[in-house]
Order: structure tokens, then C-alpha cells, then sequence
């Protein structure tokens, strides 16, 4: 299956371009080419908004203020051109090459347009709550990687203590929280140009030359070739041109930081067009560790994208994308945030047990930022890959075909036990993933009345061990792992040395049909009924062997080694299909007032356990390594609005329900590395989510966003018990009725900006001082409700001030944090339960100061 797997994506990529170039040609002008010029001072605008109207095809202005639309509409068509600050403005040409003069307007906001129904459209007339945010808007804001985002868009939540265990979530779903666990898929789909990420790692990486960043928030199954049961992010980069340009941008700031972007683009011939764009970040760490004697958690990433862009008839484009991402950060570690007393003996707690081995903490306060830990730390991560998309223009709508193979590398080295003491000594999961996509869909207007998407999808994964990972304790083991007063514990090299080697392998097969349509039954009323049907096939091939420690075959201490390592071997495949849809009724009365209703059920392939499994009285528990499927049932209702033509505001309640939720769960059995995923009954989350803008003139503009959510366990009778209840009568508890992880109940984001014209060394421009703003309520950071590992709300300021010049130069000074505020992003139990906890801190008060030029 593999095989053919990748022969269909080839002969698709090699095929497809000479069918779709092979159409008839259209007759008249399918080639448009223009400038959008400032009506009252005649310069060029960068970075408007231009499309044709109901249609597809849209370009951005470029540093010349130029764009280039291939279309194969007759003459004449309406164009739509919209940008911050000015009117939005409709012009129906009758030429290929035209001149569009747009007003300032201090009582209009500009249009926001996305693609993500595969097709330009307005916002605030898609019956999908959804938020965007410009590339250049997350670069003025520092948001430039996804983690950062979710302090403009509060219903987001980025968890991440390195690379590997990410957590991307919308409305507190799609990924268990916690640790990663790399046999089941997420629920949050991320795509870049339309190439589905499939490891959480990707979200570590830093943008690359992004354009606009679209985060579709509940279900959308039907509109996507990967299933997204939570949302998904749609992030689109900038194109190649067959007009010069270039970015070049600089930062330095406190800590040492470095960032430099840069983005070179243009013809190569008539029909080619290329861009190749860099980004390195480099930072100073943020935590002092007294071993080393040095800071650590520095930043040290790379980035490099390229695209040619290939016309090969007026009706098609094909474009070759290549990018790849390396992280060499000087580790990632945690501090020890706090000690739980638990319900073991009183020589099982962490304080008498550090005390016993005659070792103290170096600090007891988590943000006096210090660490002892005595592991190399090692976090290398790369990740990268090609792809070929080939838009067509066929009939009355487009053809796409996206082929790509991508691939991810994280070669770790951890410290588990988060202190200063040998034991757990190697923690290296190391792994390789590799995917090949095939998506081909066909989106359009198909008359008057009916536009839609059909599309289908496949994808092969194959994630190993790479070639092996390692976990090995320490000469400090027996100590924390001592469970009883027998002097044998003390048996000099007992767990010296004592660890696994694990060899897995995981190969996925994955493959849907999906189909969204839009029907018009009036001017004022649509409704869009949506199918998909999923595949999924999963191979399970794993096997863990101990090796070191104290030689011997005295059965007494064998049987203790035994209580913290055990050999494991399972070999198996499941798989599972699905067929899931959801209908809206949209209802829009006017052109400021949008109402619509959804009712959807989605799904979650079938999850796998990767990360070895518990035992009972010394026996795997191998009934744990299959996940049950996630069913979702979701309703939604939502209202978009214009009060008035300088402001936005948008309504949405929802309700989603989870049968056989998918949650990672931690163990006390150090041998379970990153702990293993279990099945939760039922679960729900319901909320509301505001968001809105408003522009008070041409010189004040405020965009806000604020969410309620609620999620609890419904019911999970069979859960983990938090740990300040390990070694109680029971090793499982029913939270039901518990809160999930993750999930603040109130969290929102509050960004304004003041602009002025004025000149800045003779240069023509505006300044601009902004100022953004997050905050979050208390939320929980462990899988069953716990009394210590809540994290207590917080709330964050950055901002920025500076001059963007009208030929493209621009410079601004920031700062992130600016408050100092110190903040827990998430709490972890260490390995083993044995009391203590360590946090991964948010960061310090940074500041700097950026340059940029565009021409």
C-alpha cells in the first residue's frame, strides 16, 4: 500500500500540470497587471488586498505597488481592492493593464480576505468564525512563530516545553495535553500553502516569509484534506513575482537577540518566477543553570523557503516550494516550581528523599530563574520538505493538485528528573517522521446559485525510532525508586546504568473524500451541507529492552530492577473509517448583518500507544495500546456584524461534546516515558467568543477578542490520580465533572494603534505607537484535576513604537512583557511522582529594536 501510496502522488504531480495545461485557453485578457496608487498623494500602497469578485484569484501589492492576476474570466469583471485605513473600493475594468486610485477614509475599516473556503472572500461574509492576521501585523507584534500567536487570538492555547511536546489546541481541543505522545494524530490541521503538517513539532518552527495566518475556529472536516475536529490554522506565504523585490529586516534586543529576515523575488524568464527567503533568530537563555554555569533555554533557529512559479499557459500555475528548519537552542529546561506531599510512606516524599542523599535545591523561588540540572542538554530539531501545488482553471471553477513529502528529525537529550541529581541520567527520544500528501480538489462558482469544493485526500506516514531511544538511570535511582525499608535498595550499582533501548515503528495510512457546497436558495438565505469520509490504517511495530545496571540473578533484585524497567514487545495494526458531515444555515439580511447555524459531527482516527505501557503486578497492560477513535458532536451559532462602517463585531456560542476523548495521562512508572494516552468517556466544552474592531478615525484603530470556555469531563470514571494523591488505596479515580486541561475560562487580547503622517529624515510616512495586550484566567495543568498544579492567570503587555516610511523603510522599537511579569506556561510532574514538579516559565521583559526595508 505504501508503494502505491507514493506512485500515486507522483505520477499525480507529473501528470496532472500537462492535462490541466492541455484545456482550451480563454479568448480575452486572462492575464491582468495594475497599480494601486494613493488617490491623494499618488504613491504607491504596499500590501493591498486585490481580487476578483467571486472568484478564486487575488494577489497583494508588492513594494512597488504592483500585482498580477492569471484568470481566465472574460472581460469585463469587477475588481475589489481594500487596505488598512482606506475605502474599499470596486472597479469594473475592461483592459489587462489598469491603474486603481483608493481613498483614505477615516470612517470605514478595511475588508479582510481569506481563502479558506478556497476562494477570495470577504471575512465578515463567511458563515465560519474565523480569525486572521496579517503577516506584516505579526511581525510588528513579535508573533514570529505560532506559539506566539496565541496572545492575539484568545482562543488559542500553544503549550511547549521543546519541540516534540507541543500542544496546539483551539477552544482547549485537539491534542492531549501534556507530553507528546506520537500515536495519534491532532485534531488542530496546519497548513502552510496548502501542505498539511502532520507533527506537532512543525509549531515550533519561526515563520518564514508569511503572508496572512487564518485560524478557523470548530470543525472543519469538509473544507480540509486532513480531518480537523478542533480547527485548524491556514497560513499562506508570499509568492513569487514577476516584479523585483526584496525585504530585509534586522533586530538586536536585550539578551543578546539577533533575528534577520530577508526575501529576494522575480522573474527568471516570461513564464518563471522564483523567491528565496531566510530567517535566523538567536537569543541569550532565559535560565541560569549552576552546573554548567551558564544560561540555558537560548534560541538559535534557522529557516529557508524557496518557490519558482511556473506559467505555463495563462490558465495554470505551478508552484515548486523547498523549505527547511533547524533548531539548535541551548536546551529547553524547566525549574522545579514546587514540592506535593503525597500519600506514600513518609520516606517515599522528595524532601526526606533529597535530604537521605544530602542534596538541597539551589532555590526554592521558580522565577529566580536557576536550574541545577546535570544532563547534557540536547533539542535538535529539523524540519523541512518540498512540495508541487498546480492550480488550473477548468470549467467554471479551479482544478488544485498539492503533492509533498515532508520530514521531521528531533534528536534529543533531556533531563527528566529535573534536578541536580544522577537520576535519570539519558532521556533521548529520538525520532524520524516522514509524510507524503496528495490532495486534489476542484473549487468554484458552479452557477448562479451553487459553489462548492470536492476534493480528496491521502496520506503516508512512517515515524521511527531513530535508530534508538534510550532512557538510563542514575547512580541516585534507588532512592526515588525505593518502595519498601528492605536494605537490598541499597545494593551499591543496582540501577547505575540500569535503562532501555527502544526500537518502534509507526506507519500510518490515511485517505478521505470531502465535499462542502454552498447553495444560494436567496439573495439572503444559503445553506451549506458537507460530507466527508475517513480512512484510517495504523501499524504498530514495538519493542523496548532494559540492558546495564547491577549484573546479577539473585530473583530479589531482579524483581526490583523489574519494578522500574520491564522489557516490552507488541506488534499490531488497527484501523478504522468514518463517514461524518455537518449543514449551515446562513442567514444575511443586509450587507452589515450575518447570521448562521451549524450543527456538525467530526472525527479522530483511531490513536496507538508509543511511549511504552503501564504494568500491574509486573504484567504489560497491553490492552492500553490501542486508543479509541474520538467522536465529536458540535453546535454552533454565530453573528457577524457591522455596526457602523468603521467598527466590526462578531458573536459565536458553541457547544462540542466528545465521546472517548483522547487524553494523555501521566503514571508513576518511570518506564513510561512521557507518559500514555487513555480514553475518557465523555467530555464537553461550551463557550461564547467576542471579537470586534473599530477604526475612531484615520489616526485611532482597536482590534479586541475576548473568549469564555468551559470544559469539563463529563464523565472519566477510570483516570489517574493527580499527583498529591500517588500511593493512595488506588492508582485511578473518577474526576468526572473535573475541569480539563489547559483551558482558562476567560482569556482575551486587546490591540490598539495610533498613527500620524510626518517625515523622518526627509522621509514621507507615518508613525505609529501600538500597544497589545493578553491576559488568561487560573487554568489547569494536569490531566485529573490536582490542588498544586493549577497555573494562576496572568496577564501580559507589549509594544512598539515607531516610522513606516512611504518607499518601504521602516523602524520600530519594542518591547514584549514590557510589565515583567513573571508567568507559568505550564507545570510538569517529574518522572516517577515522587512529589516535585518543575514549571516551563514564559519569558522575561525583552526588548530591542527592529529595521526593515522593502522595495
Amino acid at each position: 500500500m505504501k508503494q502505491i501510496s507514493k506512485l500515486f502522488i507522483l505520477l499525480t504531480a507529473l501528470v496532472l500540470p500537462l492535462l490541466a495545461s492541455a484545456q482550451d485557453k480563454p479568448t480575452i485578457n486572462a492575464k491582468i497587471t495594475g497599480k494601486v496608487i494613493d488617490a491623494k498623494t499618488n504613491e504607491f500602497i504596499i500590501g493591498a488586498s486585490v481580487y476578483i469578485k467571486g472568484i478564486t484569484n487575488g494577489a497583494s501589492t508588492d513594494a512597488n505597488g504592483e500585482f498580477s492576476l492569471i484568470t481566465a474570466q472574460k472581460l469585463p469583471f469587477t475588481l475589489v481592492v481594500s487596505y488598512v485605513g482606506y475605502q474599499k473600493k470596486e472597479v469594473i475594468i475592461n483592459s489587462n493593464k489598469v491603474e486603481i486610485t483608493i481613498e483614505e477614509s477615516t470612517n470605514e475599516l478595511s475588508d479582510v480576505v481569506v481563502t479558506s473556503r478556497r476562494r477570495q472572500e470577504s471575512i465578515q461574509d463567511i458563515p465560519i468564525p474565523i480569525s486572521v492576521i496579517r503577516g506584516a501585523v505579526a511581525e510588528d507584534a513579535g508573533a514570529f512563530n505560532p506559539n506566539r500567536l496565541k496572545e492575539l487570538i484568545p482562543s488559542v492555547q500553544l503549550y511547549s516545553s521543546n519541540g516534540r511536546n507541543t500542544t496546539l489546541n483551539i477552544r482547549g481541543l485537539g491534542s492531549s495535553f501534556g507530553l507528546t505522545n506520537d500515536g495519534i494524530d491532532p485534531g488542530v490541521g496546519f497548513y502552510v500553502d496548502g501542505v498539511y503538517y502532520a507533527r506537532p513539532a512543525a509549531t515550533a518552527i519561526d515563520f518564514v516569509d508569511v503572508d496572512r495566518i487564518e485560524v478557523l475556529r470548530g470543525p472543519q472536516g469538509t473544507l480540509f484534506g486532513k480531518n480537523t475536529t478542533a480547527g485548524a490554522f491556514n497560513i499562506t506565504t508570499r509568492t513569487p513575482s514577476f516584479t523585483p523585490g526584496a525585504t530585509f529586516e534586522a533586530s538586536y534586543g536585550n539578551l543578546n537577540y539577533i533575528q534577520v529576515k530577508t526575501s529576494v523575488t522575480g522573474p527568471i524568464s516570461k513564464k518563471l518566477a522564483a523567491r528565496v527567503s531566510f530567517s535566523g533568530t538567536q537569543r541569550d537563555g532565559t535560565i541560569f543553570n549552576t552546573t554548567t554555569l551558564k544560561p540555558t533555554n537560548a534560541l538559535n533557529n534557522l529557516g529557508f523557503r524557496a518557490q519558482l512559479l511556473y506559467t505555463p499557459s495563462e490558465n495554470v500555475n505551478i508552484t515548486f516550494a523547498g523549505d527547511n528548519a533547524r533548531q539548535r537552542p541551548d536546551g529547553n529546561a524547566t525549574v522545579v516550581a514546587g514540592v506535593v506531599p503525597t500519600k506514600r510512606a513518609a520516606y517515599r516524599q522528595f524532601n526526606t528523599i533529597i535530604a537521605d542523599l544530602g542534596y538541597k535545591l539551589p532555590t526554592t523561588n521558580p522565577f529566580d530563574r536557576i536550574t541545577d540540572a546535570d544532563s547534557p542538554w540536547r533539542v535538535n530539531n529539523d524540519f523541512g520538505g518540498a512540495s508541487i501545488n498546480v492550480d488550473a482553471k477548468i470549467g467554471k471553477g479551479t482544478l488544485t493538485s498539492t503533492s509533498a513529502w515532508r520530514y521531521w528529525i528531533w534528536d534529543p537529550s533531556n533531563d527528566r528528573d529535573f534536578i541536580g541529581l544522577p537520576v535519570l541520567t539519558k532521556s533521548q527520544g529520538n525520532s524520524r517522521h516522514d509524510q507524503w500528501t496528495q490532495e486534489i480538489r476542484y473549487a468554484g462558482q458552479f452557477s448562479e446559485r451553487l459553489s462548492g469544493v470536492f476534493g480528496v485526500f491521502l496520506i503516508d506516514q512512517i515515524l521511527t525510532s531513530d535508530p534508538v531511544q534510550t532512557e538510563e538511570s542514575g547512580s541516585a535511582q534507588w532512592r526515588f525508586a525505593q518502595s519498601s525499608t528492605s536494605a537490598l535498595w541499597k545494593t551499591p550499582g543496582l540501577f547505575d546504568g540500569f535503562g532501555t533501548k527502544t526500537t518502534s515503528r509507526l506507519h500510518t495510512l490515511g485517505a478521505a473524500v470531502f465535499s462542502q457546497i454552498d447553495w444560494k436558495i436567496s439573495d439572503k438565505l444559503h445553506v451549506l451541507p458537507g460530507i466527508r469520509f475517513n480512512y484510517d490504517k495504523k501499524d504498530v511495530d514495538y519493542k523496548r529492552e532494559t540492558y546495564g545496571g547491577l549484573q546479577t540473578t539473585d530473583p530479589a533484585l531482579l524483581a526490583l530492577k523489574n519494578g522500574l524497567y520491564t522489557n516490552q514487545a507488541f506488534n499490531f495494526s488497527v484501523n478504522e473509517n468514518n463517514i461524518s458531515g455537518q449543514v449551515t444555515l446562513a442567514y444575511k439580511p443586509s450587507n452589515t448583518f450575518n447570521l448562521f447555524g451549524t450543527y456538525s459531527n467530526s472525527y479522530k482516527p483511531v490513536g496507538v500507544n508509543l511511549g511504552g505501557l503501564p504494568t500491574a503486578n509486573g504484567v504489560v497492560l497491553l490492552d492500553l495500546a490501542r486508543v479509541n477513535p474520538e467522536f465529536v458532536t458540535h453546535y454552533e451559532l454565530g453573528v457577524k456584524t457591522k455596526p457602523s462602517a468603521q467598527s466590526t463585531l462578531n458573536v459565536t456560542l458553541y457547544n462540542t461534546d466528545i465521546k472517548d476523548y483522547q487524553t494523555q495521562v501521566q503514571t508513576a512508572e518511570v518506564g513510561v516515558n512521557r507518559g500514555y494516552l487513555a480514553n475518557a468517556e465523555k467530555v464537553r466544552v461550551k463557550g461564547i467568543e467576542v471579537d470586534g474592531s473599530i477604526r475612531l478615525s484615520s489616526h485611532f484603530s482597536f482590534t479586541g477578542a475576548i473568549s469564555y470556555t468551559d470544559g469539563i469531563y463529563v464523565s472519566f470514571k477510570n483516570a489517574p490520580v493527580p499527583l498529591e494523591e500517588t500511593g493512595g488505596a488506588s492508582a485511578f479515580k473518577d474526576v468526572s465533572g473535573g475541569e480539563l486541561p489547559g483551558i482558562s475560562k476567560w482569556a482575551g487580547s486587546l490591540s490598539g494603534e495610533y498613527i500620524h503622517s510626518g517625515k523622518f529624515l526627509a522621509l514621507k510616512g507615518n508613525y505609529f505607537i501600538g500597544l497589545d495586550t493578553y491576559a488568561r484566567s487560573t487554568f489547569s495543568s494536569s490531566a485529573s484535576p490536582s490542588q498544586y498544579l493549577h497555573i494562576t492567570g496572568y496577564n501580559m503587555v507589549n509594544g512598539r513604537i515607531g516610522f513606516r516610511a512611504s518607499n518601504g523603510f521602516s523602524v520600530l522599537l519594542w518591547g514584549r512583557n514590557i510589565l515583567d511579569r513573571d508567568y507559568f506556561e505550564q507545570l510538569l510532574p517529574a518522572a516517577g511522582n515522587a512529589g516535585h514538579y518543575a514549571a516551563v516559565l514564559g519569558d522575561p521583559a525583552t526588548y530591542g529594536v527592529t529595521l526593515r526595508f522593502t522595495y
